[in-house]
């Protein structure tokens, strides 16, 4: 019986680098899912993340969608907000100067209507003190216009991705939708347009009805299903996308702890974001960290860094095993 490594003695290194920043631990926060902060940060302290993800920022103020806008499924959620945000000053002068406090990485979710509003936010946002990066949200399913539009397909995203790049000097994230013929090609496009990274995937189009009424649930008629009923398939998109791409991946999609974080880096993520899983249990990010931290003790592994990546298939497996000889090798010779 093969012998167990004792435990760590010493504290594992949660540190990993992602697009060349240095992030403390692996556990951000996702978009849309934790405001701007302000709220979470009276059940413990933010400095504990690696990272937050603020909600969408647009041009102009958003209202968004009228209600009902969110609606709870088996296994998750719906939600069909329509990205409702201050708009880009209120968000400068009214919620910047909170987000500079919290002593970890800040990055800035965009979105526009076209390719011109992007690009505008991105410059507006490029020297702005405190903030580290922006993820480029070329994925929502919520809005007629700057949404799938942008991420279907590669030429679309590129087009907007390519023209962000030359807007910013800031690190840039491209946020991917799921709901597309070939997630790895939109990647690829992403990586081509000069994103240091990606994050995948965005919510999954759903919809709910009432049978009372016989309408559906939300106003929009559709919305975005989040949460755990997501994570098989965002698990799988995210193990394909790190085959075919050499930028590093921001997973997302029903990751609710430690188990589900270790997963998603095994597959290839570099980075995860926590989302709905806060709505249900506001400490489920600080506590995703201390299980990271204890699996890392207990398998007796010295950086985090070390596990992105790792998992082994069967098929990787058989080809990393000693070559066998073929049949003809084997046969006696007459």
């Amino acid at each position: 019986m093969a012998r167990r490594s004792p435990p760590l003695k010493v504290k594992p290194d949660l540190k990993i680098n992602f697009a060349g920043l240095e992030f403390a631990n692996p556990v951000l926060v996702a978009s849309g899912t934790f405001n701007y902060g302000e709220e979470m940060a009276k059940f413990y302290p933010l400095s504990k993340l690696g990272g937050i993800v603020t909600k969408s920022i647009t041009k102009k103020p958003r209202p968004g969608h009228p209600f009902p806008r969110t609606y709870e499924t088996k296994g998750g959620m719906l939600n069909a907000i329509g990205l409702a945000n201050p708009g880009i000053e209120k968000f400068l002068s009214k919620k910047m100067p909170f987000l500079r406090t919290l002593g970890t990485r800040l990055v800035v979710n965009i979105a526009g209507s076209t390719v011109e509003e992007f690009v505008e936010l991105a410059q507006r946002l490029s020297d702005v003190e405190g903030i580290d990066a922006l993820e480029v949200n070329i994925s929502c399913p919520n809005v007629k216009e700057g949404g799938l539009e942008f991420s279907a397909t590669p030429q679309p995203a590129f087009r907007v991705l390519s023209a962000v790049r030359k807007a910013t000097r800031l690190p840039l994230v491209a946020k991917l939708s799921p709901n597309t013929a070939d997630i790895g090609a939109v990647a690829r496009a992403a990586e081509e347009a000069g994103m240091e990274g990606v994050s995948l995937i965005n919510t999954l189009v759903g919809m709910a009805v009432d049978l009372k009424t016989r309408r559906p649930i939300l106003s929009n008629v559709t919305g975005g299903l989040s949460g755990p009923a997501v994570k098989p398939v965002a698990l799988a998109m995210v193990y394909k996308v790190a085959r075919q791409v050499k930028i590093p991946i921001m997973a997302i999609g029903g990751i609710c702890n430690a188990a589900d974080a270790l997963e998603f880096m095994l597959g290839g993520a570099t980075l995860v974001q926590i989302g709905t899983a806060n709505f249900t249990d506001p400490l489920a990010a600080p506590r995703a960290v201390e299980g990271i931290e204890d699996f890392l003790k207990e398998k007796n592994i010295p950086s985090v860094g070390q596990l992105v990546g790792s998992l082994r298939t069967p098929a990787e497996e058989i080809d990393s095993s000693p070559k066998r000889p073929k049949l003809d090798e084997l046969r006696v010779q007459t």
